[in-house]
C-alpha cells in the first residue's frame, strides 16, 4: 500500500508537471515612446528639428509562454486561468502548427520593421509633411490572376488610368469595375509596362489581383526606433504619436501618462491586436490613466478594464491625437468614445 501510494503521488506530480498545448499571455513591460530604453532614446530623429517632450506615450507589451517559447505545465496553465490579468488559449489559436522559436522571432521582427515604417508615414500624413510612397509587388499568390503579367519588384503606377497612391486606390477600382479586366501600369526596371488583368473573386466577394504588396517610402528625414526584445506590429499607433510629439513644439500629452496599442496603416487607420486585456493591466500597473484601444478590439476590452483606467476607442491616428490633446488640455474626457459590448 505504501508503494502504491508513493507511485500515485509520483504519477500525480508528473501529470501536473507535464507540458500542455496551451499558451499563457501575461502583462508585459511598457515603454515610453518619448523616453529611453537601455540608455538610448526610443525615437531618434535626424534631419528635422525636434522638441523635448514631457509625459508618457507608452506602448504596451505581452509576455507569451508556451508554443515555440517553451512548454507550459498544467499547473502554470491552471494558475493563469485563475489570474484575472492573464489569459490561456489553445496553442493553435496563437501559433501556426510546427513553427519554431526562430521562425516566430523572425516574423515578429519583420512585423515590427513594417510597423515602424507605417508609423512614420502615418505621422507625417497627419502633420501634412510630404513624403514619397509607392506600392511594390512583393510576390504572387497561388493561382494568381497576375501570373505571367506582374513580377516581384514591379512598382504600381496606375490602374484604369488612376494614379496608385495607396492600396485603397487599387481596392476601390477593383470593386467599382466588379470583375472587369483592369488596365494596370507598373514600372519595371525603369520602364513603364502596361498589362490587362482580370481579377479573381476572393473571400467576402472581394476582387483580387492575387499579389502581395508592400509600401516603399521616401521620407524627408530619418527616424530611428531603438527598442530591445520587442516585436510585432501592435506598437504602430503609439510610435506614430511619439513621432508627432517629437517633431512638433510643445507637449502633446501635457505631461500626462497615456498608454495604448494598435497597428497603424500608412493612411492612419488603427487596427486590432492581441492580448489587449493584459496590455491594459500592464499599462495601469505602470501608472497610466488613459488607454487608447483599437475600436476593433472593443469586445475584448469590455469587462477587462482595470480600476482607475479610462479606455478610449479609436479608429484612426487622428482620433488618438484628439483624445490625447483633450486630456492634455485638462478638459473633461468622459465624453470620449468608449467601448461597449455589441
Amino acid at each position: 500500500m505504501l508503494i502504491s501510494g508513493a507511485l500515485a503521488i509520483l504519477l500525480g506530480v508528473a501529470a501536473v508537471a507535464l507540458p500542455v498545448p496551451y499558451v499563457v499571455e501575461s502583462p508585459g513591460p511598457t515603454f515610453n515612446t518619448l523616453g529611453e530604453d537601455e540608455g538610448k532614446p526610443v525615437i531618434s530623429i535626424s534631419g528635422h528639428e525636434t522638441f523635448p517632450a514631457r509625459g508618457n506615450l507608452d506602448l504596451t507589451t505581452v509576455y507569451i509562454s508556451g508554443g515555440p517559447n517553451g512548454p507550459v505545465s498544467l499547473v502554470e496553465a491552471f494558475q493563469a486561468w485563475l489570474d484575472g490579468s492573464k489569459a490561456v488559449y489553445p496553442e493553435e489559436l496563437i501559433y501556426p502548427k510546427g513553427i519554431t522559436k526562430e521562425e516566430s522571432e523572425q516574423e515578429s521582427a519583420q512585423a515590427m520593421t513594417s510597423s515602424q515604417e507605417n508609423a512614420v508615414a502615418a505621422a507625417l500624413k497627419e502633420l501634412d509633411i510630404p513624403f514619397g510612397q509607392e506600392l511594390e509587388v512583393a510576390g504572387l499568390s497561388s493561382n494568381s490572376a497576375s501570373e505571367g503579367k506582374l513580377r516581384e519588384g514591379d512598382t504600381f503606377t496606375s490602374i484604369n488610368g488612376k494614379a496608385v497612391t495607396s492600396l485603397a486606390v487599387i481596392q476601390s477600382e477593383l470593386a467599382a469595375t466588379a470583375g472587369a479586366p483592369a488596365a494596370v501600369v507598373v514600372e519595371r526596371q525603369g520602364k513603364d509596362v502596361a498589362v490587362s488583368i482580370k481579377p479573381n473573386k476572393g473571400d467576402n466577394d472581394r476582387w483580387l489581383l492575387g499579389v502581395a504588396l508592400q509600401y516603399k517610402f521616401t521620407f524627408p528625414f530619418q527616424v530611428k526606433i531603438s527598442l530591445e526584445d520587442v516585436g510585432g506590429p501592435s506598437a504602430g499607433m503609439m510610435f506614430a504619436l511619439g513621432i508627432m510629439d517629437t517633431v512638433t513644439p510643445g507637449d502633446l500629452t501635457g505631461g500626462k501618462h497615456i498608454a495604448g496599442t494598435g497597428t497603424i496603416s500608412p493612411e492612419g487607420s488603427v487596427g486590432p491586436i492581441g492580448g489587449i486585456a493584459q496590455k491594459m493591466h500592464g499599462a495601469r500597473a505602470e501608472g497610466a490613466s488613459l488607454f487608447l484601444a483599437p475600436a476593433a478590439n472593443c469586445d475584448d476590452v469590455v469587462g477587462h478594464v482595470p480600476d482607475g483606467l479610462q479606455v478610449v476607442k479609436v479608429e484612426t491616428l487622428g482620433d488618438a491625437e484628439a483624445a490625447v490633446k483633450r486630456l492634455a488640455a485638462g478638459q473633461d474626457t468622459s465624453g470620449l468614445p468608449a467601448c461597449t459590448k455589441n
